[in-house]
């Protein structure tokens, strides 16, 4: 992969970062060594090695969802609040 100013300006646009012409190229020589340091992994002979997704043997615990009576009702819930509309609470407009 050839990295020149046009790939560092991608680089700074996606990444929403403003860069000055000097930074550009100091960034242009970085991006490369990077790239020259990861490529040493394709040298590597990974044939035999299975592939690790997990390491911790961490597992997700599910619970099944359950409807469970609550305590207070709906009424006493939005008695608490400032405005109330169609018995929903009325919040400011976001957008």
């Amino acid at each position: 992969m050839e990295i020149n100013q046009e790939t560092v300006s991608h680089l700074a646009t996606l990444s929403d970062l403003a860069l000055e012409e000097d930074e550009a190229q100091k960034f242009e020589g970085d991006i490369e060594e990077i790239i020259k340091y990861i490529s040493q992994l394709d040298e590597l002979d990974t044939a035999d090695v299975e592939p690790t997704y997990q390491v911790t043997g961490l597992e997700n615990v599910w619970r099944v969802d359950e409807i469970r009576p609550q305590e207070v009702s709906s009424e006493e819930l939005l008695v608490l609040t400032k405005d109330t509309e169609k018995q929903q609470i009325k919040v400011p407009r976001v957008l």
